[in-house]
This record gives structure tokens, C-alpha cells and sequence, in this order.
């Protein structure tokens, strides 16, 4: 992506300023709904100006852009005191890839229109690899916001430190430590194909209900987090070690009688979806290396599902699963 200082001429609400603003804030926040709001409020702050105040700003989408990163960042600041309050593990809220619901929606070439859904605005690249966003919260709010203007976005510090309040020496310090952190998780070592694969195997495991084959396919240090938020049936802490991680997905499948599971790409990489009576209830994000899992990332809360309800009523709709599924 290019500059975010560079985001569009005007602020008359045009597609390509808002899909830029969507993507900053959600990598910001790890949240489609609280990044829509996020963007929301920085153009109501926009029109709030008098329009003389407007009509001498040179860059509307810089500024913009640099208020809605402001109300990420306070937004960042208080989110730890209520993730205290979250029941069970948080995850950060998983995204489609439309093109593989055969979904034709959208505006000219079958792309998003304005005005449409936020996750369908969204770039899947690395930057918002389910993987990613784990190590980015656990960031400061401040390295947070300083990495991801510069380091995904390529915003110079000095527009950073005016995001900040900062100087651009102590911005380009927050980057470099958020930097480490990120160099500290492991480096993914698993091309998307061969990852694919691996996941083929899982679903094929889980749904045979071979523990044998999962503990095969998991490796024995992984580790899997839940996050159902309150609002639907999760482990409350991690489960640790691939047997305990094999029993449990079996018990789940035990539990859940007509669960049917998808490939589908979660924020851009291979992951498994499952649906019941055509509804999705759980996008499970997957790490691999050296041909096994060592991550699962299972989202339940509805409240983080809501793009993948919709996506999966389309796909039954008139779309058939790829691989037969």
C-alpha cells in the first residue's frame, strides 16, 4: 500500500479514501466493527469543521487519516481495561475472502462498492494474517500505531509523530521496538500450498474423528485459543499439546452432530470454517511449520462472525464448496 499521507485529494466520502481508512484502522484495532467506527467518527469530525477550517487543509485524506489513527490509538489505550472484562481468551475478528463465496455484489468488475460491508474493504495480505495481528496486540498502543503507520503503510515519522504527539526520533524507537517483537514470533516456513494441504488433512481427520491422525497433524507443542466472548460454548483458557488439542476437536465434533467444515481462506491464509444447519459458527485460523500445525485461532463469539454469516447464507444460496465440501 502506498502512503497514508497520500490517501486521496478530498473527503467527500469517495470509495477509495474510505476502503484506505477501513485498512489502517482495522490493522490498527484488530476489529472490523470498532474500525468502521473508528473511520465514522473521523469524517463526522471532518464535516464538524467549519467550512472555511476545511477549505484550508491541503490533504483531507492525510487528515483524515491521522484523526482516525488518533481515535485508534485511544481507542487502544482503554481497550486492554476492557478486554479484563472479556469473557475468556480475545481474538481479533476474522475476515473473509469474498471471491471464494461466489459473491458478485459489489461495484463496477464485481469489486466493493461504496458503501459496502467493511471487511469487503479490507486488502488480505500478510499484514493481516491472523498470526500478525496476535503479535501486534501485543504491542503497546503506542509501538502499535508507530509500526503500523510506517512499517505497513510506509507514513513517514514525521507524520507519525504528529499522530503520536511524539517527536520522530522517539516514533522511530516505539517502531524499532515493535519491530523485535514481531522478529521474536516465529517466521512462517510454510509455502500457502503446502499449508493448504495440511489443512486438508486436518478437516479430513476431524471430520473422520481420527485422533490419531490429528495428533499426527499437530505438533506436540501446539497451542490452541478459543474465543467465544461469552456469547457461545469455548474453552476458556488454551489447550496446550497436540493430544489434548486432537481430543478436544474430537468432543467438539462429538457435541455438534451435522457439523460441516470448509477450506476457506481466513485474512488470507488457509483456514477451516465450520457451519451448522448453514450458519457459520466457528473460523478457525491455522499456523503451520514443518508440515503441522502449531497455532489454532478459533473464533465462535457471533459478534465476530457477522461478515461469515452473511458470506456462508450466499454461498448455500447458489455457490458449491470447492473439493466437494
Amino acid at each position: 500500500m502506498g502512503s497514508v499521507g497520500t490517501a486521496g485529494t478530498g473527503a467527500e466520502g469517495t470509495a477509495e479514501e474510505r476502503r484506505q481508512l477501513i485498512n489502517v484502522a482495522y490493522r490498527l484495532l484488530g476489529s472490523v466493527t470498532e474500525a468502521e467506527d473508528a473511520v465514522q467518527d473521523a469524517y463526522g469530525r471532518w464535516y464538524g469543521l467549519p467550512r472555511s477550517r476545511r477549505a484550508e487543509i491541503r490533504s483531507p485524506g492525510a487528515w483524515l487519516t491521522t484523526v482516525t489513527s488518533r481515535i485508534c490509538l485511544d481507542l487502544l489505550g482503554s481497550a486492554r481495561a476492557r478486554r479484563e472484562r472479556y469473557v475468556g481468551a480475545w481474538l481479533p475478528e476474522p475476515l473473509p475472502d469474498r471471491a471464494e463465496w461466489g459473491r458478485a455484489g459489489g461495484g463496477p468488475g464485481g469489486g466493493p462498492a461504496d458503501g459496502a460491508d467493511p471487511a469487503d474493504l479490507i486488502v488480505l495480505d500478510e499484514s493481516v494474517a491472523m498470526a500478525f495481528l496476535v503479535v501486534l496486540e501485543a504491542m503497546t498502543p503506542a509501538e502499535r500505531v508507530a509500526f503500523v503507520l510506517h512499517d505497513v503503510f510506509r507514513y513517514p515519522f514525521a507524520e507519525v509523530a504528529g499522530v503520536l504527539g511524539r517527536t520522530p526520533a522517539a516514533c522511530k524507537q516505539l517502531a524499532a521496538s515493535a519491530r523485535r517483537r514481531v522478529g521474536e514470533a516465529p517466521a512462517p516456513v510454510f509455502s500457502a500450498a503446502g499449508r493448504a494441504e495440511v489443512l486438508r488433512q486436518v478437516r479430513e481427520a476431524w471430520e473422520a474423528k481420527d485422533i490419531a491422525a490429528l495428533v499426527g497433524l499437530l505438533d506436540p507443542a501446539a497451542v490452541l485459543t478459543a474465543d467465544g466472548g461469552g456469547l457461545a460454548g469455548a474453552v476458556p483458557r488454551p489447550v496446550e499439546g497436540g493430544a489434548r488439542i486432537a481430543r478436544y476437536m474430537v468432543a467438539v465434533a462429538d457435541q455438534a452432530p451435522g457439523l460441516e467444515l470448509l477450506e476457506r481462506s481466513v485474512n488470507g491464509v488457509p483456514g477451516l470454517v465450520a457451519r451448522r444447519a448453514g450458519v457459520v459458527v466457528t473460523v478457525a485460523a491455522f499456523d503451520v511449520s514443518g508440515g503441522r500445525v502449531t497455532r489454532i485461532w478459533a473464533v465462535r463469539n457471533p459478534e465476530k462472525l457477522r461478515p461469515w454469516v452473511r458470506e456462508g447464507r450466499l454461498w448455500s444460496a447458489g455457490s458449491r464448496a470447492p473439493g466437494g465440501s
